[in-house]
């Protein structure tokens, strides 16, 4: 591969990553789509895309092994910027609960709903490295989304869509050190889950999105996993636009979605092949091919770690599951809506494929969102009841559907209530192989089944921590501290009594401000520089979805990539 070849596949796949790097300076940008616009096409000269493949999924031959002395396959699937309401097992769900979900309830209801899990990170890709390594990435360095330079500060000069209240920054200083986007990747010296659990003789499959780094030696295959079926980069097409089976919902006050729209491919790739083009639906494909998948390796015990982008803008649904959904009258709602029938409807496929190879009771699902509901969508509930959105500490951001099923070892029904988090997925898929954690590491997860099974009491944590910058969070307890730019404004609430964090009680409870203050101080004391400094700190309002206008009650809180 050439060098400009390597230049123009690196652009499109910066494409696909710039909706995790958004702040609140996000501007009218249409004269920047039309500026770069070209960049898919030039994208398909340098590599083109071919037509739908065939993807045939190793599989071992037939043995005579007693299947129930086997370990358990571990699926885990991962929704992207699900908002807490967007399901309906705690009694919500898109438009008023039209839109049921009812097999991502089947999950919980058939095991264990986590009723305090939270997400590693407020954005996409620290997050996704927190549930693979078990560990904060912000210990490592992964701190921030990987998004390249020039993206940023063009991001940074356009004129805001309403008026601001409180600035942005672009932060100069840190331009000359800056990394290439290749070099931002989580750093191989981690364990990843599929390393691990190849210990245990588990066969790893990704299928979906990646997003923790593209150049050699951090791809999927580089990390452990034996086959890979997505996209490298953050957000991809879920059709081809102008694909009249399709509905669009183009946000047209978002200058990301903008851009997505023109420059984003409807492609995946097997493994380090060339891309080509689905034959289904994104969403429906994905689940389609993880069935095949499961089909493939039921003589042995799997890891398929199914990373959907749904429901991640761009919003583009099937229009028949549009077309059902005649009662949502918001058509951004309603295209959102059919997405999440979909997502929904591929999660039951998954599931039914476990039952009709008799894999079912011996499987461990664990099923959670990446993040909240991003502001940029422009719909007000999607984390009701909780304030915040994407990229807030707020319980919004982070505060996440958080299940498991496993009928062999999980008792239908369960609920626990302490907070518990994405890191724990690693240490609890882990032990559920009989495969050690890594000795030489600080682990910062634990196994959560001796908690829900009732074999340990007490808190699986003394505290839980989040950092962006000098945008950092600690929850401790039912208490919960966010310290913020500017001058460190502090966000203290008791969640026992004020899980909406509606009351601020700073100033009112000095002793728990100070308490937290300390334990936050030391707990990431030990914590990596990041592996890059961040370009962007800009506000973002708990209060107000993307498309509202702001009013001077509106405080923000400031965050860093």
């Amino acid at each position: 591969m050439n060098g400009i070849t390597k230049k123009l596949i690196t652009g499109a796949v910066v494409l696909g990553i710039v909706i995790g790097v958004i702040f609140v300076n996000r501007f009218a940008l249409m004269s920047w789509a039309a500026a770069y616009g070209a960049m898919g096409y030039l994208t398909k000269l340098a590599e083109p895309i071919l037509t739908t493949q065939p993807v045939d999924w190793t599989a071992p031959p037939p043995t005579l092994d007693d299947d129930n002395a086997r370990p358990p396959n571990i699926i885990v699937i991962l929704a992207d910027d699900l908002g807490w309401n967007d399901i309906s097992f705690y009694g919500g769900g898109v438009g008023g609960g039209a839109v049921q979900t009812p097999n991502i309830d089947r999950i919980a209801a058939e095991g264990v709903h986590f009723s305090n899990g939270y997400a590693g990170n407020a954005t996409c890709a620290p997050s996704r490295a927190a549930l693979l390594t078990g560990r904060y990435p912000t210990r490592y360095g992964f701190e921030f989304t990987p998004a390249p330079a020039e993206m940023m500060r063009m991001a940074y000069s356009f004129e805001p869509h309403r008026e601001q209240l409180h600035p942005g920054f672009f932060l100069e200083e840190n331009l000359a050190e800056f990394p290439p986007l290749e070099e931002q990747s989580v750093p191989a010296s981690e364990i990843l889950l599929p390393e691990l659990l190849a210990e245990g003789g588990y066969h790893s499959m990704i299928l979906g999105k990646w997003h923790l780094g593209q150049n050699e030696g951090h791809t999927p295959n580089d990390q452990g996993f034996d086959e890979f079926l997505g996209f490298l980069s953050g957000a991809a097409m879920f059709a081809e636009f102008d694909d009249p089976r399709m509905v669009k919902s183009i946000q047209e006050f978002d200058p990301i979605d903008q851009f997505l729209w023109p420059n984003l491919t409807f492609a995946v790739r097997y493994n380090k092949e060339q891309h080509f083009a689905p034959d289904e639906y994104m969403t429906d494909y994905l689940s389609i091919q993880a069935v095949r998948a499961i089909q493939a390796n039921k003589h042995r015990p799997f890891l398929l770690y199914l990373s959907y982008n749904a429901p991640h803008t761009p919003l583009h649904a099937r229009k028949s599951d549009y077309d059902a959904l005649p009662m949502i009258n918001n058509h951004t709602e309603r295209v959102y809506g059919a997405m999440i029938a979909s997502l929904d409807r591929g999660i039951g496929r998954v599931m039914a494929a476990l039952k009709a190879e008799g894999i079912d009771d011996n499987t461990l699902i664990i099923f959670s969102s990446d993040n909240g509901g991003a502001d940029y969508v422009g719909l007000p509930d999607l984390n009701a009841p909780y304030r915040g959105w994407k990229m807030t500490f707020f319980e919004g951001g982070t505060h996440v559907p958080f299940f498991m099923r496993w009928p062999d070892r999980i008792a239908a029904g369960s609920k626990y209530q302490r907070p518990v988090s994405h890191i724990d997925i690693f240490s609890t898929a882990a032990a559920a192989a009989n495969v050690a954690v890594p000795a030489d590491r600080e682990i910062d997860g634990v196994d959560l089944l001796p908690y829900v099974n009732g074999e340990i009491s007490g808190e699986p944590h003394e505290a839980l921590f989040w950092r962006t910058g000098n945008y950092r969070t600690v929850r401790s307890g039912d208490w919960k501290l966010q310290l913020s730019d500017p001058d460190e404004t502090a966000f203290l609430y008791n969640l026992a009594v004020d899980p909406t964090e509606q009351r601020n009680l700073a100033a009112s409870q000095p002793k728990q401000l100070a308490r937290l203050k300390q334990l936050l101080e030391a707990g990431v004391r030990d914590w990596a520089v990041p592996m890059r400094g961040p370009l962007v700190k800009g506000p973002l309002y708990p209060d107000k979805h993307l498309n509202e206008p702001l009013d001077e009650s509106d405080v923000p809180v400031y965050w860093y990539n």
